[in-house]
């Protein structure tokens, strides 16, 4: 009764890679909402610098926005099958290895349970008792902290950041568009860096650093990306260039 209330127990708690990847994946959610909103922030603030005529910002963020979103995905979608072909590639070794050289790999896996502090006898214990279940897991875990049916999804991976970036990229849009044009540049780069800063703290709390000092970096470097831009609007609208 014991071990079966255990066993429940064990099945509803949950895995710890399954709560490793939705970091990783939530992390990579705030770093794409985060680009897009530094990305299209730059760009509509820039062209505010040469015109406040609304139909050019539209037009240069809309364009900022999808071209954005459409990089990020393809950024990741290459990132991500490079990583999915590696994984592949080593579990595909590793099967062959277990059908060509079955002892030779409960040897090393036996190996690996005794460096970890097992006794050799209780090592190769748990080493046969883990083949027998599934030696193909077993080694991919202790070897390589692999598993089989956990591989990364390219396509999950370009949608979440091509949405991650629209999101992100939505409120210097509506920051730039729906405030009168005596306060948009400002009121711009308030909510920029508001964002920028929660962004950024949500990041470092994910992964277990500094909130703080992940908010200052992200705010300090939203700050110089819009200053540098509406300045350059500014001089190229005043040059007469454009």
């Amino acid at each position: 009764m014991e071990t079966t209330g255990a066993a429940t127990l064990h099945e509803n708690e949950p895995h710890r890679n399954d709560l490793a990847q939705r970091l990783n994946w939530l992390r990579a959610g705030v770093l794409g909402a985060n680009d897009g909103i530094v990305s299209v922030a730059a760009i509509v603030v820039g062209v505010a610098g040469v015109t406040t005529d609304s139909g050019p910002i539209l037009i240069a963020g809309a364009a900022g926005m999808v071209g954005g979103a459409i990089s990020m995905a393809l950024g990741e979608y290459v990132s991500v099958s490079s990583q999915k072909d590696s994984q592949e590639a080593l579990i595909s070794k590793e099967r062959r290895e277990l059908e060509e050289e079955p002892e030779e790999e409960l040897e090393e896996l036996a190996a690996i349970y005794q460096a970890k502090g097992l006794s050799a006898e209780t090592a190769r214990t748990v080493a046969l008792e883990l083949t027998k279940h599934d030696a193909l897991a077993a080694h991919l875990s202790a070897e390589l902290n692999i598993d089989e049916t956990d591989i990364v999804s390219p396509w999950h991976a370009a949608f979440a950041s091509f949405v991650a970036f629209l999101i992100g990229a939505v409120l210097p849009m509506l920051a730039i568009l729906l405030p009168p044009e005596n306060i948009r540049v400002p009121l711009t780069f308030g909510a920029v860096l508001v964002a920028l800063a929660i962004t950024g703290a949500l990041g470092a709390w994910i992964g277990g650093g500094s909130k703080l000092r992940a908010a200052v970096r992200v705010v300090v470097g939203g700050a110089l990306a819009l200053a540098a831009t509406f300045l350059l609007g500014n001089l190229l609208g005043a040059s007469g260039v454009v």
